[in-house]
Order: structure tokens, then C-alpha cells, then sequence
């Protein structure tokens, strides 16, 4: 990839599902770069939410390429999730009028129950209309969906994998690889991170560091129902990719929450 960079620039390619990552170097200096990063960044850097960022560059061919500070650090394991940095990290994003206002800026995408519905039933397969389960939950979703009015929607991750925290050498947590951002319910971002990392045990202490108490039965309830519209995405993905082992492991994990709401 030439990024028309200025001579003694060296660029090693970082992992990822993108394969638009680098590390770039010259003499001392190390960097992150990122090509077609979302203008978003910016306000992200100024938050302390990412790592600073540089400097950004638009070359020949029109992209534009962004350079962040190069920390030494690590990305937490799944059994990290769990430290109040995590949840306390989440809250000021969440809490942030900044951010949803730039995000917002720069047109993003608004993220609604009715429109979750309707983008897991369009080009569903007949074998999963048609499966009991699936077709009960769908219907359960549908008749009770959250009513949190969008004016309280705030800037969701949208891929909180852990893979995505990384904390610094001087013990500093960031959030990174914001592709997916959207403004939507925080529960639905709660629900990635309270599903798959947090015990049920454990969910009362996590939301206290989150600055939500586990009292708040709305709050849990659209946390559920979250949690059950990413089950059914995932059965219908591992549906059309053939994998039918993750497609019955995820049925099985929907039927917990399916004695949850009868």
C-alpha cells in the first residue's frame, strides 16, 4: 500500500479483519495507522477514549489515512471484563452529549428495535421462520420491544469484544476499532459485554461500577431483550454460513432466556 508517506516511513501490517492497519516507524518514532478512519476519531481522542491522534492524511487515491499514537500496552483477556475500568469507561461514553453530538455530525447510523427486527426476518430462511423456538422469540421481541425514546440514545461501540480494550503500559484502559459505532439504546451495549463476560452473579457489582443499579428493571429488560435479538442475528449467520454446531449451541443458549420472559 503506498501511502505517499514522506522517505523513511516503514509500514508493517497489523492483523485484522480489514487488512487497512499498520504500524508505521521512522527513526524513533512509532505511530498507528489507519486508512479510511471515521472523522468520529477526533472527538474520540479529545475524550481520551482512544489513543491521540496525530495526524491525518488524505492521498492520491482519495482515501485518507490517520495516524494515533503508539502505546505500549495490551489488549484485556475475556476474565478482565469484569475490572471497574471497564464499566466505568462504557458510563462516560455513554454519558457523553459530545460525542453522540459529533457522532451525529457525521451522519451516524441510528440503531432501532423495529429496525434490529426487521434486519433479522429479512432473508431469513423458511427452516428458521419456521422453527418454534425462533418464531416464539421473534414474536415475544416484536410484541415487547424497549420504548426508550431515542432523544436518550447515546454512542454505542457496537463490537465490544475484548480484544477491543486495550490497556496501557501505565495503566490506562482505551476502547478502540470503532467501525461499528451507532447511536442506539446503551443497553444494547451492555447486553454484548454483561452476555458474554460478566456471570449473572456478578451483574449487580458491574452495573454499580457502570453507575446503574440492578434494580432498574427497565434497564435489565432491555438488556434481555438485547441479548435475545443477538442470539437469533447469530443463529441466522451461523445458518447461512453452514455452521451448524455454533447455530445449535446459540439455540440452546437462547432457551435460558426463553424461561426468563414466560
Amino acid at each position: 500500500m503506498d501511502f505517499n508517506l514522506d522517505p523513511g516511513w516503514q509500514l508493517l501490517p497489523i492483523g485484522g479483519d480489514t487488512g487497512t492497519a499498520y504500524m508505521g516507524t521512522r527513526a524513533q518514532e512509532k505511530v498507528f495507522l489507519k486508512q479510511n478512519m471515521s472523522p468520529f476519531l477526533a472527538a474520540l481522542s479529545v475524550a481520551g477514549i482512544t489513543p491521540k491522534l496525530i495526524w491525518t492524511k488524505r492521498i492520491s487515491s482519495g482515501d485518507t489515512i490517520t495516524a494515533q499514537e503508539w502505546l505500549n500496552g495490551r489488549n484485556l483477556h475475556s476474565d478482565e471484563m469484569d475490572q471497574k475500568m471497564v464499566p466505568e469507561l462504557l458510563s462516560k461514553i455513554h454519558r457523553s452529549k459530545q460525542l453522540k453530538n459529533m457522532l451525529s455530525q457525521v451522519g451516524g447510523e441510528v440503531i432501532t428495535p423495529s429496525g434490529l427486527l426487521a434486519n433479522y426476518f429479512d432473508d431469513l430462511s423458511d427452516d428458521l421462520k419456521q422453527h418454534p423456538l425462533l418464531s416464539k422469540m421473534f414474536k415475544q421481541l416484536n410484541e415487547h420491544q424497549p420504548e426508550l425514546s431515542t432523544d436518550k440514545y447515546t454512542v454505542c461501540h457496537g463490537d465490544l469484544n475484548h480484544r477491543n480494550w486495550l490497556q496501557s503500559d501505565t495503566n490506562q484502559l482505551y476502547l478502540v476499532d470503532w467501525e461499528s459505532a451507532k447511536i442506539a439504546d446503551p443497553a444494547m451495549d451492555l447486553s454484548l459485554v454483561m452476555s458474554e463476560y460478566i456471570p449473572d452473579t456478578q451483574w449487580s457489582s458491574w452495573l454499580s461500577g457502570y453507575h446503574e443499579s440492578l434494580e432498574n428493571n427497565d434497564l435489565l429488560n432491555r438488556i434481555n431483550w438485547y441479548i435475545i435479538i443477538a442470539k437469533l442475528q447469530r443463529i441466522k449467520k451461523a445458518h447461512q454460513l453452514s455452521r451448524f454446531h455454533e447455530m445449535n449451541q446459540a439455540i440452546i443458549e437462547l432457551q435460558k432466556y426463553n424461561m426468563k420472559t414466560d
